[in-house]
C-alpha cells in the first residue's frame, strides 16, 4: 500500500531526461529524492538529436558509458540545405576549439529517456512510475506533495524542496503562474518515422539534415537507428493558416513534395510511424526558481526545436538544479536568494538560444548563414553546439553576424538564398 505520508529530502516531478538527471546528481551526492512520474517508461516523445554540451552532464551524473554503450548514430554537427539543394552549409562541431567534447548522438528519445530514468534510479532515486501529482503546498519548513499511486490511491510526501521537471504539462510552472508564451515562435510541427532515407557515407552519416523552405519553415530529417529517419516539418504560424485543413498525412506528403531537396531524398522512403502534430510549443518562465522551487527542462522553458537545444537544456538544468539544491541541503538554506544564481543562468541560456532560433526565421540570417565563404561561421558553430556563453572574441563575431543580417533584406550583401515552392495544396 502507498505511505499516508512519506518524507524525502527532495521530490522531483517528471521522470524525462531533466528530471532523472536532477535525481540522479542529488542521489550521488548521497541525497534523499524521489521521482514521481505519470508515465510508465519507455513512451514516445518527439526529439532526437542531441548537443554537444550534453557529455559534460552525462558524465557528472555518470551515464556517459551507458549512453556510449548503447550504439546510438553517432552526430558530429548538422548539415544546413537550401529548399531545392543547390545549396549546403556543414556546421561541424569539432571546427571550433572551443567545443571540447564534440561528438554526440541522435537517440530514440523513448530509449534515451528510459535509460536516464533507470540510471536515476540505480543511482539511487526512489523512481515511481505511473503516479501522478495532484498538487504542491508550500509553507516555512517544507512542501508536502500530494498525489495518486498506480492503483490509484492517495498520498503524501513531504520533502524540504521540489523540482518541477514536468515538462509541457508544467505542474509548478502553472500552478505559480510563472509560464511566458513565446509569440515570435508560433509554430506547428508535422512529423513522423521513415525507413528507407537514404544517408551519407563516414563521419556525416548520422548528420541532422536542416532544409529551409521559402514560407521560413524548415524541415528536418533525423537518422534515429540504422533503420529509421524522423522527418518532419516546422510551419510558421502565417504559414501554417495558409494552407487548406487536411488530415496530417496530407499536409506532410504535400510540404515534402514542395520542397525538392527533400522530395528527392524521400522517393525511397516509406513511412513507419502515425504522422503526428505539435503546436504552440515555445515558452519561457518569469522565474525558474523561488522559495523552495525549481524548473527545469521543458518545465520552465522550449524553444523552437530548430538548434535542436531541449534536450541539452534539461540535462544542464538538471545538472545544475542537483548542485544548488545539494548546496542548498547542507547549508538547510531553500530561500529564493539561494536559487537567484540557478534562476540567472536559465534566463540567461534562453535568452542566448532565443536570439538564434528567432533569426532562423527571418530571411537575412538565413542569406548569411548559407554564404559558404562567412569567415563568422565558426562562432556561430559554438552555439550551434549547445555553448551557449562562448569566448568574448566568439561572441563579438556573433553580433557582427546578427547587426548584418538585419541590414541584408535592404542592401543585400550576399546573394539572396533560393525560394522554391509551388504553394499551398489543393483541397
Amino acid at each position: 500500500m502507498a505511505d499516508a505520508t512519506s518524507t524525502f529530502d527532495i521530490v522531483v516531478i517528471g521522470g524525462g531526461p531533466a528530471g532523472a538527471t536532477t535525481a540522479a546528481r542529488l542521489a550521488r551526492a548521497g541525497r534523499r529524492v524521489v521521482i514521481l512520474e505519470r508515465e510508465r517508461f519507455p513512451r514516445f516523445h518527439v526529439g532526437e538529436s542531441l548537443l554537444a554540451t550534453v557529455n559534460q552532464p552525462l558524465e557528472e551524473i555518470g551515464a556517459g558509458d551507458l549512453v556510449r554503450a548503447q550504439g546510438f548514430p553517432v552526430k558530429w554537427g548538422a548539415t544546413f540545405m537550401s529548399a531545392d539543394g543547390s545549396i549546403e552549409r556543414f556546421a561541424d562541431f569539432a571546427a571550433s576549439p572551443e567545443v571540447r567534447m564534440p561528438q554526440t548522438w541522435q537517440v530514440p528519445r523513448a530509449e534515451f529517456d528510459a535509460l536516464l530514468l533507470r540510471h536515476a534510479a540505480a543511482a539511487g532515486a526512489d523512481v515511481r512510475e505511473g503516479h501522478r501529482v495532484l498538487d504542491v503546498a508550500f509553507d516555512a519548513t517544507g512542501a508536502t506533495v500530494t498525489a495518486r499511486d498506480a492503483e490509484d490511491r492517495p498520498f503524501a510526501i513531504r520533502a524540504a524542496a521540489v523540482v518541477d521537471a514536468s515538462g509541457r504539462v508544467g505542474v509548478l510552472a502553472r500552478k505559480l503562474d510563472l509560464r511566458v508564451p513565446e509569440p515570435g515562435l508560433d509554430n506547428i510541427a508535422v512529423f513522423a518515422h521513415y525507413s528507407g532515407v537514404p544517408r551519407r557515407e563516414g563521419r556525416r552519416a548520422g548528420d541532422i539534415r536542416v532544409v529551409a523552405r521559402h514560407d521560413l519553415g524548415w524541415f528536418w530529417l533525423i537518422p534515429i537507428s540504422d533503420e529509421l529517419t524522423s522527418v518532419g516539418v516546422v510551419l510558421p504560424r502565417a504559414a501554417y493558416d495558409a494552407l487548406p485543413r487536411t488530415s496530417p498525412e496530407a499536409l506532410l506528403d504535400h510540404c515534402i513534395a514542395d520542397t525538392p531537396s527533400v522530395a528527392k531524398l524521400m522517393v525511397p522512403a516509406r513511412r513507419e510511424w502515425p504522422v503526428r502534430v505539435e503546436k504552440d510549443f515555445s515558452f519561457s518562465a518569469r522565474a525558474y526558481a523561488g522559495d523552495r522551487w525549481l524548473l527545469v527542462g521543458d518545465a520552465g522553458s522550449f524553444l523552437d526545436p530548430v538548434f535542436s537545444t531541449g534536450v541539452a537544456i534539461a540535462l544542464e538544468s538538471g545538472v545544475e538544479a542537483g548542485r544548488a539544491l545539494d548546496r542548498a541541503l547542507a547549508r538547510g538554506d531553500f530561500s529564493a536568494r539561494a536559487f537567484a544564481a540557478f534562476d540567472r543562468r536559465q534566463h540567461r541560456r534562453y535568452r542566448a538560444f532565443r536570439r538564434f532560433v528567432l533569426g532562423f526565421y527571418t530571411r537575412g540570417f538565413r542569406d548569411l548563414f548559407f554564404q559558404p565563404d562567412l569567415l563568422v561561421f565558426r562562432a556561430l558553430v559554438i552555439s550551434l553546439a549547445g555553448h551557449w556563453h562562448p569566448s568574448l572574441w566568439a561572441r563579438l563575431r556573433q553580433r557582427f553576424f546578427f547587426f548584418a543580417s538585419r541590414l541584408q533584406p535592404r542592401w543585400a550583401f550576399v546573394p539572396r538564398l533560393p525560394e522554391i515552392g509551388t504553394g499551398p495544396p489543393r483541397p
